[in-house]
């Protein structure tokens, strides 16, 4: 039995006359952490959103556990974890309403989904918030909400877009746990940040992408070799060729100490 999750080949896509994937190659095995990076506008999102079906229009082929997204309908989708980068939930329900709502789309039963959403909820330290309505919950709340609603029905393979945003250290510390393990069941995991030193630590591959094209895919340690470079931050700013953060700080503060 194969152990490719994902295969994308030539895969391009447009919005007008604006070109933003120019031709994605990229085979992802069982129970890899890929760090999917890129500078805002390279086609990260757009990416991510092809495989999960909530973009067409696109031309080459994705494939995801074997089979053609295109020809397959929405089955494959019931094996799929997702946090997006920013999430429209549903303010006016509480967390067990919104969880077993969620679960339920994925085909769970209820009682088994809400038995569960407690638990986990419970693991994060939000039992007594379990009956309360979304709209009370601070950002990091709210993303443990997320993270439990992406995992809850357990999915072969995650797509995680900024997860992080909101955590307080520890919870960071917990959920980059929770990602190894589950990888090391076998899960694969599609992590996209713009925070380099955490996806420097988790991802056992990492892939960058600027211009609508991948221009680097290996380990950290694959890059760093190629690149001369010490950390992912400097590999990135290397193969993108931003070379002016510096320069721009300095501008930005001498404005700020002005008269």
């Amino acid at each position: 039995m194969s152990s490719e999750v994902l295969s994308i080949t030539g895969l391009t896509k447009s919005y007008g006359s604006k070109e933003v994937l120019k031709g994605i190659d990229l085979k992802v095995d069982r129970g890899e952490i890929i760090g999917y990076i890129g500078p805002n506008g390279a086609g990260k999102s757009t990416t991510v959103k092809l495989m999960l079906g909530l973009e067409e229009g696109y031309s080459g082929k994705i494939e995801i556990f074997g089979e053609d997204i295109a020809k397959q309908g929405e089955s494959y989708k019931r094996r799929i974890g997702y946090i997006p980068e920013t999430s429209e939930m549903y303010d006016s329900l509480t967390a067990q309403e919104y969880l077993t709502f969620v679960a339920e789309l994925y085909g769970m039963d209820y009682d088994d989904a809400d038995r569960k959403a407690k638990q986990l909820f419970d693991v994060f330290g939000l039992a007594e918030v379990y009956q309360s309505r979304i709209s009370s919950f601070s950002k990091g709340m709210r993303q443990k909400t997320l993270i439990v609603s992406s995992f809850l029905h357990n999915p072969d393979l995650l797509f995680l877009d900024e997860p992080l945003t909101g955590l307080d250290a520890n919870s960071v510390m917990v959920f980059k746990e929770i990602l190894a393990m589950f990888a090391g069941e076998g899960k694969t995991i599609f992590y996209s940040s713009h925070i380099m030193d955490v996806v420097e630590k988790i991802s056992n591959r990492i892939v960058l992408l600027h211009g609508g094209h991948i221009v680097a895919n290996g380990s950290f340690e694959e890059l760093k070799s190629q690149s001369q470079e010490g950390s992912l931050e400097n590999i990135f700013n290397q193969m993108t060729g931003f070379h002016e953060h510096q320069d721009r700080a300095s501008e930005f503060v001498s404005i700020v100490k002005e008269g």
